[in-house]
């Protein structure tokens, strides 16, 4: 079992615990900036677990895509190395494993917060500078705007980054005690936080699966090999159209799984579609 395994399931142990100690004052809060998004979430993450909570597995949809299966397990083979930018830099390597449960669970909603609209290795180098000065919900509070700003540069939007993290971890420390929230609902409500992160911190944070996190790798990749009925425009349409027929018991392993495949293989552009097994069958291959 890997560390980062290890350190999730400790983390969601902890669950209750947690829980109990949720301040309900939320005086102080700073105003947002910015007028919120509205996030349609299209279910109550604390309502069943399905496969892997022991509930029977829905009856199976009319639609599903073409080779689906053939082209998953050709994937986790071309993954079978854990060697992508993701596997050594991604969310999960960036939290202090030896840190109380909820710091950890903290330290993981900033990572995801970071690594928005930037590169792996850029996420884990601005954790590493923030551990350095002892990364805790506190330490945050106390830290000046422009010392913060110096910390993470040169993450993507650092400014607004910045601004987020602080009015998130004011949230955090007046409304739940220091921890995070427990629900996909309460987590999207936070500065700078959106569903695909929302998701992530729910599985490594509180190891619940509450839906599949689509980024841009799982967003394109999914739509190159038609695993959408129809093309999709937004990650938050592509969850939608994933959750609706992709087994339950997948859910987990998806992003992972799609995002190292995008890094290495199914680029942006100039996809390596000869290096690629699913080549023969994936709808768009360059073919020689």
């Amino acid at each position: 079992m890997s560390a980062a395994v290890s350190a999730a399931r400790r983390l969601g142990r902890t669950r209750g615990a947690a829980g109990a100690s949720q301040v309900p004052s939320t005086a102080g809060i700073p105003r947002r900036s910015r007028r919120r998004k509205s996030v349609t979430i299209a279910y109550e993450s604390g309502k069943g677990g399905g496969a892997e909570q022991g509930a029977s597995e829905p009856q199976r949809p009319h639609w599903e895509p073409r080779d689906w299966r053939q082209q998953l397990e050709r994937i986790r083979e071309m993954r079978r190395n854990r060697d992508a930018p993701v596997d050594e830099m991604g969310v999960e390597k960036c939290y202090d494993s030896s840190a109380p449960p909820q710091v950890m669970r903290y330290q993981v909603l900033l990572s995801l917060m970071l690594s928005s609209q930037t590169k792996d290795q850029v996420t884990s180098a601005a954790m590493l500078r923030l551990r350095e000065h002892g990364l805790t919900v506190d330490s945050i509070l106390q830290m000046d705007d422009a010392t913060l700003g110096q910390i993470i540069y040169p993450v993507g939007f650092w400014r607004n980054k910045v601004k987020y993290i602080k009015q998130t971890t004011a949230i955090l420390k007046q409304k739940y005690g220091g921890d995070i929230p427990r629900t996909v609902e309460e987590l999207v409500q936070l500065p700078g936080v959106g569903p695909k992160m929302a998701h992530l911190a729910m599985n490594i944070a509180w190891d619940s699966v509450s839906g599949i996190a689509v980024d841009t790798h799982v967003h394109r990749i999914t739509n190159r090999l038609k695993w959408v009925k129809k093309e999709t425009r937004y990650p938050e349409e592509t969850r939608v159209a994933l959750e609706d027929w992709l087994p339950r018991d997948l859910w987990r392993e998806i992003n992972w799984l799609l995002v190292g495949f995008g890094q290495q293989t199914c680029l942006p552009v100039n996809p390596h579609c000869n290096e690629c097994l699913n080549q023969d069958i994936c709808p768009a291959a360059k073919r020689p």
